[in-house]
């Protein structure tokens, strides 16, 4: 098998043309992407769940909108959790695990009292996208994604709605263009 350059801790971001409907205007924060496969969750999906409904102790925590986020169509009945810590070693707090930068992953089941001193701001996500070994590679040559890198504040922007724009808005030449796409070409 060939070598995978990582993408982990960038932005997928959907192109117009992706036509699964999980990834329509879809942004999507690789958590882990090697040989093995890849693993991330949208960035851009609220429920209408609040966070205090499923996770009490850490809904204090939970950055605006206060709701869980649907991180993919995979496993939705599983709680993953992401917060920003901002620092540039590689130990966070107990209970994080540095994915990229200042993002990390939270360990559901630490305390939530161990962390929240150190937290920049936290979202929770049910479920999350998985691709198979070599799979997002093959969507990536077919044009379903654009490849982006990340800022800590798209883990937390408080209007996800308009979080797809925004990337490809801070973004040069062509795919600033793109954030103008409308929703429905045929309108036009």
């Amino acid at each position: 098998m060939t070598e995978v350059s990582s993408l982990t801790g960038r932005l997928l971001v959907a192109t117009p043309a992706l036509a699964d409907p999980n990834f329509d205007r879809a942004v999507v924060l690789l958590l882990d992407h090697d040989d093995e496969g890849s693993l991330g969750v949208v960035l851009n999906r609220p429920t209408p769940v609040g966070v205090a409904d499923i996770l009490e102790g850490w809904a204090e925590h939970a950055g605006e909108p206060g709701v869980v986020f649907q991180g993919g169509p995979v496993s939705l009945d599983s709680a993953l959790a992401l917060a920003v810590i901002p620092g540039d070693g590689d130990e966070g707090p107990l209970g994080w695990r540095r994915v990229h930068g200042a993002i990390g992953l939270v360990d559901l089941e630490t305390p939530p009292e161990l962390l929240a001193t150190a937290l920049g701001s936290l979202r929770i996500f049910a479920g999350y996208a998985g691709w198979a070994p070599g799979q997002l590679e093959r969507e990536l040559d077919s044009g379903a994604w654009y490849v982006v890198e990340s800022e800590p504040g798209d883990v937390s922007v408080p209007r996800p709605e308009g979080l797809w724009r925004a990337v490809l808005r801070r973004q040069r030449g062509k795919l600033a263009m793109i954030a103008t796409y409308p929703d429905d070409p045929s309108l036009n």
